[in-house]
């Protein structure tokens, strides 16, 4: 017979096992588990037993129907289910065995799967093996002295101004168009849009309805997903658009890159926009706090500071990362490339407010196939696993932890002062999260060692939106 799954999940008592671990390839292996003949039999007539005591058969009253009679009629499936119930519980007693490896342990994705099927023999010990993917075992001989380079990156006033213009934009009076009006740079739009397919058919999944958004043109960063500013620029109020557009193989959104999209636009409602005075005023409608205009452009300035110091320490652990992996390669078990990419998918749906299924039409009727695109994100899927085997691995070795002061202080820290601060405080002191916050601190105690142990030279000049957008 071919291998069969096999379930874990049993709350019968143990039996004695002897096993011996062989491991395979691409992290997998073979557990093999031998369970003494006097433990088969023992199991075998408990289970006898117990049918000897509940089963009814024409001719006998409920529980006097003789053993024998039991064996004549179900010999053979009797066997095949005390078998059943022997290998589900010596793998249920090996695995809650707390003194096994963890590298021996399956990934929780991975089921264990019966090699062959095996025979029950009451005068024999009862082997089988069964197999399935472990965590990939990965050696780290080089973390120190690794040489990065990162970019010189300067907040200018260009950045500055870029922000106070975007402020600006949110403290807009919008007044409505004349009706003929036809839509131009900076007008607010609303629309309603969609994918269609060869037939000219809306695309499940696709549809979105009032959207609203400001009209860029050229080389701007527009913010609707498929960016056709361009291709409505010039619509009236209530006016709909066929167009046909392609996506360049190095479009920043991944999903679309390379892509060829035909779309349906309606636009439903049309706007201008009148811009606030860049004063004083400004800066004290944007927040009582602030007093004059400087006071508005040294907090944007702090916080841009902020986010190029994240964005920049990620970069410096990245490249470290980086260096480390080409040092210690490792091979990825399917199971564990598959549910990183299976994540990833779901994302994807959920970005198109559809479900995995419906994807998959999509991904059909836009010619594209969704076997085609997971194979394309392989690779990336790979490296991200790659990496966290490194943090992983490296936290263990060098027996990083986080004590419940460390936790109860990033608690705090999170949760702040405000009117919430209770019931954040008592979401992230539920089990899941309090594992996830020590997780993080552990890894920020990592980082934090392989700054300090590397060296980070400096590169480049880099402006900061360019510095965004490779690193974003």
């Amino acid at each position: 017979m071919g291998s069969s799954p096999i379930s874990r999940n049993t709350k019968r008592k143990t039996v004695n096992v002897k096993k011996e671990i062989e491991r395979l390839e691409k992290s997998n292996v073979k557990l093999t588990m031998t369970v003494g003949k006097d433990d088969v039999l023992a199991e075998y007539n408990d289970m006898l037993n117990e049918y000897t005591k509940t089963i009814q058969i024409p001719g006998f009253r409920k529980g006097k129907v003789p053993r024998e009679v039991l064996l004549r009629k179900f010999g053979d499936a009797l066997k095949q289910e005390a078998m059943g119930r022997i290998v589900e519980k010596s793998v249920e007693t090996v695995f809650s065995d707390e003194s096994m490896p963890r590298d021996e342990r399956p990934l929780p994705y991975s089921r264990p799967e019966i090699q062959d099927e095996p025979k029950l023999d009451l005068e024999s010990d009862l082997k089988f093996a069964v197999i399935y993917d472990v965590l990939p075992k990965i050696t780290i001989e080089k973390w120190e002295g690794i040489e990065v380079e990162v970019p010189d990156v300067i907040i200018s006033d260009d950045d500055i101004s870029r922000e106070l213009e975007q402020i600006r934009e949110q403290n807009a009076i919008v007044l409505d168009r004349e009706e003929n009006d036809t839509a131009e740079k900076d007008n607010v739009v609303t629309v309603n849009y969609c994918e269609l397919t060869e037939a000219g058919e809306t695309a499940p999944g696709t549809e979105r309805q009032d959207f609203v958004f400001t009209l860029k043109t050229g080389t701007e960063e527009s913010t609707n997903f498929y960016r056709f500013d361009d291709e409505i620029t010039g619509m009236k109020k209530d006016e709909t658009r066929d167009f046909t557009k392609t996506y360049p193989e190095d479009f920043t959104d991944k999903e679309l890159a390379g892509q060829t999209k035909k779309l349906r636009v309606t636009l439903t409602a049309l706007k201008s926009k009148k811009l606030p005075d860049l004063d004083d005023d400004l800066a004290q409608d944007v927040d009582e706090k602030y007093k004059t205009l400087d006071d508005l452009k040294n907090n944007i300035r702090e916080k841009l500071s902020n986010t190029l110091k994240m964005r920049m320490d990620d970069v410096r652990h990245n490249k470290i990362l980086e260096k480390m992996m080409e040092a210690a390669p490792v091979i990825l078990p399917d199971s564990m490339v598959n549910m990183e990419l299976d994540g990833r998918w779901r994302n994807l749906a959920r970005r198109f407010n559809t479900d995995n299924e419906g994807l998959h039409k999509m991904m059909g009727q836009q010619g594209g196939s969704s076997q085609e695109i997971l194979e394309k994100w392989k690779p990336d899927a790979a490296r991200a696993l790659h990496s966290r085997l490194i943090v992983e691995t490296l936290m263990e070795n060098l027996k990083l932890e986080a004590t419940d002061e460390e936790y109860e202080k990033e608690v705090d820290t999170i949760a702040g002062a405000g009117e919430n601060a209770g019931q954040i405080r008592d979401y992230y002191r539920t089990d899941q999260m309090k594992e996830l916050l020590k997780d993080q601190i552990r890894e920020r105690k990592l980082f934090a060692i392989l700054s300090e142990k590397n060296t980070i030279k400096t590169g480049d000049k880099m402006k900061y939106l360019e510095f965004l957008s490779v690193n974003g």
